[in-house]
């Protein structure tokens, strides 16, 4: 069995770019990846959420590849983003990085992240399903 991504007919459809439901198989290995921030490997910050969030996917695929793991991985996404910034560019960051691939999601405007200079957080649980569970 492979990962599965359920979205019952008795649930109003996705609202955006999620799964209602992620279903990993018995005997998977989760990895879990710690909120990312656009934070480039030199240390620097970009001024806007689009360019923060481009390195935050960036960075989380990134993770995976170092793990052997493709973006259709992902089994959960949370993504933290300070609120009057714009929520479509970190979306468009998630298309290009993510493609089709709609993990269980949640996304959640907050007044702030640690440093003021961070507009957007997202942290990841990803699955490794067994060769001989992957379909």
């Amino acid at each position: 069995m492979a990962l599965l991504f359920n979205n019952p007919s008795e649930v109003h459809a996705p609202l955006g770019l999620y799964s209602h439901c992620a279903v990993v198989p018995a005997g998977s290995e989760l990895i879990y990846i710690s909120g990312q921030l656009g934070v480039a490997k030199d240390g620097r910050t970009p001024a806007t959420i689009g360019e923060q969030a481009d390195l935050v996917f960036g960075n989380i695929v990134a993770i995976l590849q170092s793990q052997g793991l493709p973006p259709s991985s992902i089994v959960k996404l949370s993504t933290f983003m300070v609120a009057g910034h714009d929520g479509d560019a970190v979306r468009a960051a998630r298309l290009k990085h993510l493609g089709t691939h709609r993990p269980a999601s949640t996304a959640v405007f907050v007044s702030e992240l640690v440093d003021p200079a961070w507009f957007v957080e997202v942290e990841a649980v990803a699955a490794r399903v067994p060769a001989g569970q992957a379909t």
